[in-house]
């Protein structure tokens, strides 16, 4: 969890600090995925049950049942996602010659990346529309402003590989998202959907 303020705020050499620790797939979920991942988790279903969106006159919240069950969701979801991106900057890193290849790596730059929107997943503590679309882009530039920078220092390799190896990996991220929303529309299908308070 040492890693937040420096990821955010001095990322090259965080980056290094990354690169130069050693540790495990699991140390990495246990240390830092697993408790980070539940700040936007808890933040929306506090925002989503107890405060709502307001449109126009009307307030519009989820009850709780519905918005524990999609949030559990979410956090599976998230656990999934990072395993997955981490597996996939490791299984690209020969094709990329890098010189750091073992998963666990993998997976720091994939949990390490996506920090800016864990942190941002915050917001959902009051939901507002267009500030939460305003943060959500914010935070989204900036996770993929630490993917382009760090790829190439954790895997040590020239910053125009980088480059092609991040980019890759954002391509792996929007088929993610493409899939995500895919999946969402058949776990409502399958009774997951959200159910409003009147």
């Amino acid at each position: 969890m040492n890693h937040i303020f420096g990821i955010l705020f001095s990322p090259l050499h965080e980056w290094e600090r990354v690169r130069d620790q050693s540790g495990t797939v699991g140390g990495h979920y246990i240390k830092y995925v697993l408790p980070i991942s539940l700040l936007p988790c808890i933040a929306w279903y506090y925002g989503a049950t107890r405060i709502g969106w307001t449109l126009g006159d009307r307030v519009i919240s989820l009850t709780p049942h519905s918005a524990m069950q999609i949030m559990v969701l979410f956090y599976v979801a998230i656990q999934i996602a990072v395993g997955v991106l981490g597996y996939m900057v490791h299984w690209m890193s020969e094709t990329y010659e890098a010189h750091t290849s073992t998963i666990d790596k993998g997976v720091a730059v994939a949990a390490y990346t996506l920090t800016p929107m864990f942190v941002a997943g915050v917001i959902g503590l009051y939901p507002i529309l267009w500030f939460d679309i305003i943060a959500g882009c914010a935070a989204a530039g900036w996770t993929i402003y630490l993917l382009y920078v760090g790829v190439p220092i954790v895997m040590q390799i020239p910053r125009e590989r980088g480059f092609l190896f991040a980019s890759a990996m954002v391509a792996v991220g929007l088929v993610m998202c493409a899939t995500l929303l895919g999946a969402t529309v058949m776990l409502w299908d399958l009774g997951a959907m959200p159910v409003f308070q009147e």
